[in-house]
């Protein structure tokens, strides 16, 4: 199954809300996940530009985008970013393949 990072900013009102009252919001969003047919491999809390990411398992880009529209749209969040991860083998076979491309670039 595909493989997603997933990064989010929380605003500050949704801070104020877990600092108030702190809970696992993996846990929480977990089951919205699943409904899509994916999984949470992995969450981690992250200083910087994104206060989470995780790591999903969605059956494709459509299912990935619509959870990334859901939390959108819930407005705790100041930004999401969802990227879609290839397996490095993967990115060998992409790498051999370019290397087959007839591209040029413009001279």
């Amino acid at each position: 199954m595909p493989h997603y990072m997933l990064q989010v900013d929380y605003t500050p009102e949704s801070w104020a809300a877990q600092l108030k009252s702190p809970q696992n919001r993996i846990d929480a969003v977990r089951p919205a996940i699943e409904k899509l047919g994916g999984k949470i491999e992995t969450a981690y809390y992250a200083f910087g530009e994104y206060d989470l990411i995780c790591i999903l398992e969605m059956p494709d880009n459509v299912s990935a985008a619509a959870f990334s529209l859901a939390i959108s749209a819930g407005g705790a969040l100041n930004a999401v970013k969802t990227t879609p991860l290839m397996a490095l083998d993967e990115g060998l076979e992409a790498m051999r393949k370019a290397g087959e491309s007839t591209y040029r670039p413009a001279s």
